[in-house]
Parts: structure tokens; C-alpha cells; sequence
């Protein structure tokens, strides 16, 4: 049984936060975002923002902060390591079927790896 009162809720929350706030940076033109829209299928920026794809990230960031931060609870840091590379495998698949460069599918994989950092070192610190 898993009790969730044991988590370090402090560090999921922060980790998420950090996470998501490293997507905008991340996709943005100070860093990957024209060579994401480029590799993409040049995918342009919406008019506005798209809140429903948003609060799906943020959904998907808070599962993996939860899965790392139940591993930190548990000792199990090679099962969250595990995890982490599993999402990153399965988006870069995706994005390799639906024929992203291979620049773009980096970028794409290479988020949720440095996002998984984030959130371990946020069980670290916290």
C-alpha cells in the first residue's frame, strides 16, 4: 500500500513547476523552438494559447514528478531513472512515426530527460 502522506509533496509540486516552466523556455525561440517548429512539420505558434494541450502537459509533468517522487520515498531512484528514459523513448518514437527530423524528436526527448533531472533534484533539495 502506498501511503502518499509519506511523499515529499514540497518537491513534487516544485519539481512540476519547474518541469513545466522549462517547457515554455525550452520550446520557446530562446532556445529549441525554431528548430522544434522547423523539424515539426513547421508548426507555428496559435493566436492564442492552447490552454487544453497546457493543462494536459501540466497533468503529464505532475504524473512523472508523482512516479519520481514515490521512487524517492521508496529507494527506488533506478525505477524513476527507468521511467524517465521509458517516456523519453515512447515520445521520441512518436515523434520518429509521425516523421519529425531528428532534430525535433532530440529536442522532443531530450525535454522529458531534463525535466526528470529537475525532478530528482528537487527530492534531493527539498
Amino acid at each position: 500500500m502506498i501511503e502518499v502522506t509519506a511523499l515529499n509533496w514540497p518537491a513534487v509540486i516544485a519539481g512540476t513547476i519547474a518541469a513545466f516552466a522549462l517547457g515554455m523556455v525550452w520550446f520557446s525561440p530562446m532556445l529549441f523552438g525554431k528548430a522544434w517548429s522547423t523539424g515539426s512539420h513547421d508548426i507555428q505558434p496559435p493566436d492564442s494559447p492552447p490552454v487544453a494541450a497546457m493543462v494536459v502537459q501540466l497533468a503529464g509533468t505532475f504524473a512523472l514528478a508523482l512516479v519520481i517522487g514515490l521512487t524517492e520515498t521508496y529507494q527506488a531512484i533506478g525505477a524513476a531513472i527507468t521511467a524517465i528514459l521509458a517516456a523519453a523513448i515512447l515520445v521520441a518514437g512518436m515523434d520518429l512515426f509521425s516523421q519529425k527530423t531528428g532534430k525535433a524528436t532530440m529536442i522532443d526527448a531530450s525535454y522529458i530527460v531534463v525535466s526528470g533531472v529537475l525532478m530528482i533534484a528537487a527530492q534531493a533539495l527539498l
